[in-house]
């Protein structure tokens, strides 16, 4: 190489040098400043216009800003001000509320946030699985819609009702955002919205006369286990089948290129159809099979993830809890999990042991059954759920005269106009302290008494009554452990159940099947809850 051309490659060198060292100082500056535009002030997912907060209590408002950012937030008479941690984060408690409203919530930094239309009053959780999906109106949905749904979609007139109905969204770690918007109760939105939770609302709302939120976060064939946090269920090593089981379809799933593939081409031909099939008024069309776990609403934790995380602390009353139908397989274990659950989520709330209200599972049959205390699954998980109400500030609604009478077999009862008000009928009572009757009879102990047993009841509420004139469901047996169908009457707040074929009675089985013949209410027209008075078969 001559001597001039290694001057010129040389200064060519320099040239480029100097280009890039300025590059990248434009680069970093761009980056710096940008940031602090992208960095914004910005309030979490579950925060927006027509929102409901929780009244009588701290408020926690959180969300995002630059790292030491100072944030001031203003609503009604209060004035706040906090500056943002290391990563961007902060949350300001405001201070207890009356109800009432409309107010506006402002927050300001780097920019100013103002969020109209917000109300005080009673907030309430939902989730569960299909029947806390279940909608009011069928739309697109062809096994929603509740009886007499036109005449409900028409008088949905209440304002003062509010959802916030989060996006399908699993994942397998914890999130911070959900996508999901509040909503005012009206005739134009209460057709997709949670029937459960609507009629809950609504007989509640009538009731205490104030504002109502409800945080919808719920989907159809979901487990329990799906929406427990990953560190509740690895502290109990009964769930560590469920997890391990998890754990190597994930692994199984990430090694099959093949399956991925097939998959998307699958979803991309879906999309199209599934938007010619709305566009042409058709209900909507099930998509392709997803083979990766995470998005599979059977397995541990993948809704708690992404569907309850990204919620929490938004200030809440309490929870409602419609599930249990998905958990037929664990059914010797569903107790446990929905302890955990309860356990787990007043925990990550940090609200102490707020009230939990949920729904036992439905009568489900082609047929009533005719076999005495058949049992089965469906009874098993029952049972739990009884036994659950063992946990403090707990109540169940009976639902076992709930199925559909025209299709019995059907897993969602379109009657949650029911199932609402006995929700709110629970709520009034445990939460709001009103004295008003809101629980079936519950089988409280037994007495052998010469040659049949007298069973005695908690929450008789006026007395025992059956609908139609003969108690039907109960089930005797001897030492042998034997069940036949048994004659029962009512004397007093008891009943006395014999049968000529049992002399030496030691068991009685009420309720105990899928579809059983169930015959025994209180006063206040609510049903007892199945049971069986033998605890080691």
């Amino acid at each position: 190489m001559s001597r001039t051309n290694y001057n010129i490659s040389f200064n060519q060198y320099t040239f480029c040098v100097m280009k890039f060292i300025k590059t990248i100082a434009f680069t970093l500056l761009l980056f710096l400043f940008s940031g602090s535009l992208t960095a914004k002030v910005k309030l979490a997912s579950p925060f927006g216009d027509h929102m409901v907060l929780q009244r009588n209590t701290l408020v926690p408002i959180w969300g995002t800003a630059s790292p030491g950012e100072k944030i001031n937030l203003t609503f009604k008479n209060q004035k706040k001000t906090i500056t943002a941690d290391a990563t961007g984060s902060w949350k300001i408690n405001l201070d207890k509320l009356k109800a009432g409203g409309p107010y506006n919530l402002v927050i300001s930094g780097e920019n100013t946030i103002t969020m109209n239309d917000i109300y005080v009053g009673e907030v309430w959780v939902c989730s569960g699985q299909s029947n806390m999906d279940f909608t009011v109106a069928r739309e697109d949905r062809y096994w929603c819609g509740v009886f007499n749904e036109k005449e409900e979609v028409a008088s949905a007139n209440y304002p003062l009702i509010r959802v916030f109905d989060t996006d399908f969204s699993p994942r397998n770690e914890p999130q911070t955002e959900v996508v999901g918007k509040w909503e005012i109760v009206s005739p134009q939105t209460v057709g997709h919205i949670s029937a459960a939770a609507y009629f809950f609302a609504r007989d509640l709302q009538n009731k205490l006369k104030i504002p109502i939120g409800l945080i919808t976060t719920a989907y159809g064939a979901s487990t329990a286990e799906a929406w427990i946090s990953g560190s509740a269920l690895q502290s109990n090593p009964k769930f560590t089948t469920l997890l391990n089981a998890f754990q190597e379809k994930l692994t199984k799933y990430l090694q099959d290129t093949a399956a991925q593939s097939k998959y998307k081409v699958a979803f991309e031909k879906w999309k199209v159809d599934a938007a010619k099939a709305k566009a042409e008024g058709k209900d909507e069309l099930k998509g392709p099979k997803n083979p990766n776990p995470v998005v599979d609403q059977h397995n541990p934790s993948v809704l708690w993830n992404g569907m309850v995380a990204p919620l929490v602390p938004y200030a809440i009353r309490g929870a409602l809890w419609y599930q249990g139908e998905s958990n037929s397989p664990t059914a010797s274990i569903y107790r446990e999990l929905m302890e955990t659950l309860i356990t787990d989520w007043r925990s990550q709330w940090g609200q102490d042991n707020f009230p939990f209200i949920y729904v036992q599972l439905a009568n489900i049959g082609k047929e009533v059954e005719t076999v005495p205390a058949k049992g089965g699954t469906e009874a098993i998980k029952r049972e739990a759920q009884l036994q659950n109400l063992s946990i403090p500030n707990t109540a169940m609604v009976v639902a076992i005269d709930n199925a559909d009478p025209d299709n019995q077999a059907n897993v969602h009862p379109k009657n949650k106009q029911e199932i609402g008000r006995r929700l709110a009928l629970a709520a009034r009572n445990i939460v709001y302290g009103e004295k008003v009757a809101f629980s079936g009879p519950i089988y409280d102990k037994m007495k052998v008494e010469e040659n049949y047993i007298r069973l005695f009841f908690k929450y008789t509420d006026g007395g025992l009554i059956t609908k139609d004139g003969q108690l039907k469901g109960f089930a005797i047996a001897g030492p042998d452990k034997k069940f036949v169908w048994a004659n029962a009457s009512i004397e007093g707040e008891t009943i006395k159940v014999t049968s000529p074929e049992i002399t030496n009675p030691v068991a009685v089985r009420y309720g105990w099947g899928s579809n059983p013949p169930t015959s025994l209410y209180n006063k206040a027209n609510l049903p007892a809850s199945p049971f069986r008075t033998d605890t080691d078969l």
